[in-house]
């Protein structure tokens, strides 16, 4: 039956295979696969992580093996360089710096592996992510929970997904903690049982961003001016995608205390510099805002939200806008506040939506 199939996207990691080894003990009719989002020729080196090398490849088919499932590789390069790579060049050429991790699993894991499953006449799809799904009676509304690790917890990374795509989703391993997810794959003997995570940005192993952008974007580096607060010129910088908003070190400029990147200016191709003190905003706005656990509100909200996946929430209150926008405003500045990564609110548990952050006051 339709309702008991399901397509479990498998990176080669252990979270994914244990995810679809719970289900198909739990009686799905289980399909494996992986997608393959880029090869080595496309940025000229060797890609060793993150569902694109060969031996992810290999894991996961193994796993599939072992599990006695069948499995499929599918090439998504296309939609991945056109909605993820090509959109991290396009944020950074407007002085943003933006989460592709968001990106991918906004275009690539959940929309286009959902028409996939579609074409397979597959009811579900389900990935390794910690978090959980439920459907709440009262609302009639699907809502996105954090996973009961906290410490692996991945529901900031998913608040893009839209009810349609909650409702076919299965997150099996939202329930466990990480060490558990390693034993119970070890105890099948599972060959990803013991790999590490993938930490990297899987289209930029060596961490090379500015290289990144001038290969694939195109991005000509122009130098510009590093400023004060006031304006002042302090000295010179080596191009906006060299920096980010927190920055202390590297910057090449002396003074008699130390100096932070503020955020940067790409209208004037300036960085501006501050004190620590400077780093820490109040009020963020938020742009392409989706809600989640909870329908499109017109007032006030109070909750908790965090800027950055690794953040701790902090509490306020969420003011929605006529123009689809949101202002957060947080009972305690934040700092770092940076232009193109993720504003994720939360009530309790639960995700109340999240959008990408435009700017800090």
């Amino acid at each position: 039956m339709k309702e008991k199939k399901v397509l479990c996207g498998m990176s080669g990691g252990v979270d994914s295979a244990a995810a679809a080894m719970l289900l198909r003990d739990a009686g799905y009719e289980v399909t494996g696969c992986t997608l393959r989002l880029l090869d080595t020729a496309d940025i000229g080196q060797e890609v060793d992580s993150g569902c694109c090398s060969l031996e992810d490849v290999e894991d996961a088919r193994s796993t599939a093996r072992r599990l006695g499932i069948d499995f499929f590789v599918f090439n998504f390069k296309e939609p991945f360089r056109r909605y993820v790579m090509n959109d991290f060049v396009s944020a950074y050429q407007a002085g943003r710096t933006p989460n592709p991790c968001i990106r991918c699993n906004r275009y690539i894991k959940f929309d286009a592996l959902l028409r996939r499953a579609d074409e397979l006449e597959t009811g579900y799809i389900a990935t390794g992510h910690y978090a959980r799904t439920v459907f709440d009676e009262a609302s009639g509304r699907w809502r996105l929970l954090r996973g009961l690790d906290r410490r692996k917890d991945q529901s900031y990374v998913l608040y893009p997904l839209r009810q349609e795509q909650l409702s076919r989703l299965l997150l099996p391993v939202g329930n466990y903690g990480k060490a558990s997810v390693r034993a119970m794959a070890e105890e099948r003997g599972l060959c990803c049982a013991r790999k590490p995570d993938s930490q990297d940005i899987c289209f930029i192993p060596d961490g090379d961003y500015p290289g990144f952008l001038r290969r694939w974007g195109g991005m000509e580096l122009i130098p510009g001016d590093f400023v004060d607060m006031q304006g002042r010129v302090l000295g010179k910088h080596r191009g906006l995608a060299c920096y980010t908003t927190g920055q202390r070190r590297g910057l090449g400029v002396s003074a008699d205390r130390p100096l932070y990147v503020v955020r940067k200016d790409a209208e004037n191709n300036t960085v501006i510099l501050g004190d620590e003190s400077d780093l820490y905003s109040r009020i963020v706005w938020a742009e392409e805002f989706n809600w989640v656990s909870v329908p499109p509100q017109s007032g006030p909200l109070t909750v908790t939200a965090k800027t950055r996946y690794s953040q701790t929430e902090a509490s306020g209150t969420l003011y929605p806008q006529a123009d689809g926008t949101v202002r957060m405003e947080f009972e305690t500045p934040q700092r770092a506040v940076t232009a193109g990564q993720s504003l994720v609110v939360y009530q309790e548990d639960a995700v109340v939506g999240g959008g990408v952050i435009c700017r800090a006051e």
